[in-house]
């Protein structure tokens, strides 16, 4: 009937700089016979992502949206498992290329279930590696202020700090502080929050 589209396999490539090539992810996805392929490259902390949006606009029931890996897809465990619920909300499925697919089963339902298993799966060792990575991190602090060789995060604003303007700004901080100026007011003056009004005020000998 005129009008109505088939089913489509439709490929989803994303680098995360200008500078990368998307090359290699687009013949992957040639080569897995995606008739449409969305593609797009992103740069610094621009991740509004027109590619991807234009294609959960498109798909279609029963279109299956390919992507080479799973982080192609999103940036964390909850922005993937939100593209995935729009995916599956237009009624298509997914296909991860560097995952076992489940294409060969005719049974749409039990297809997702298996998907939705495998994905699951990921997920849970996405964040046991993220767990194991910040008690190895905890541990390793532990052992260095043991030693007495921790020194803890670099103060943003500090006599020391490595921006010069935001040493220039502490210093007047100081100044402004043994001149009884009020904590809100410097806070307000600088565009800092008062904690670190606070903190610095705390420091001074």
């Amino acid at each position: 009937m005129k009008g109505v589209r088939r089913t489509l396999k439709v490929g989803y490539a994303r680098v995360s700089s200008k500078s990368q090539n998307l090359a290699r992810q687009i013949e992957m996805l040639q080569k897995a016979e995606c008739k449409k392929i969305f593609a797009e490259k992103l740069s610094g902390k621009n991740m509004e992502r027109p590619q991807l949006k234009e294609l959960l606009g498109y798909i279609r029931d029963d279109d299956v949206v390919i992507v080479n890996s799973l982080d192609r897809l999103g940036r964390n465990s909850d922005d993937i498992r939100d593209i995935l619920n729009q995916i599956k909300n237009k009624g298509a499925t997914i296909d991860i290329l560097n995952l076992p697919s489940f294409e060969g089963i005719e049974d749409t339902n039990l297809r997702n279930l298996l998907t939705n298993l495998v994905l699951d799966l990921m997920g849970y060792i996405a964040q046991s590696e993220r767990e194991h990575i910040r008690t190895r991190q905890r541990e390793g602090i532990e052992i260095a202020k043991k030693r007495g060789i921790y020194k803890g995060k670099a103060k943003e604003y500090s006599a020391h700090a490595a921006n010069p303007q935001k040493r220039a700004i502490y210093h007047a901080i100081v100044r402004d502080l043994e001149k009884n100026v009020p904590i809100l007011e410097i806070s307000k003056k600088y565009g800092i929050g008062r904690s670190t009004v606070y903190r610095i005020k705390r420091e001074l000998p």
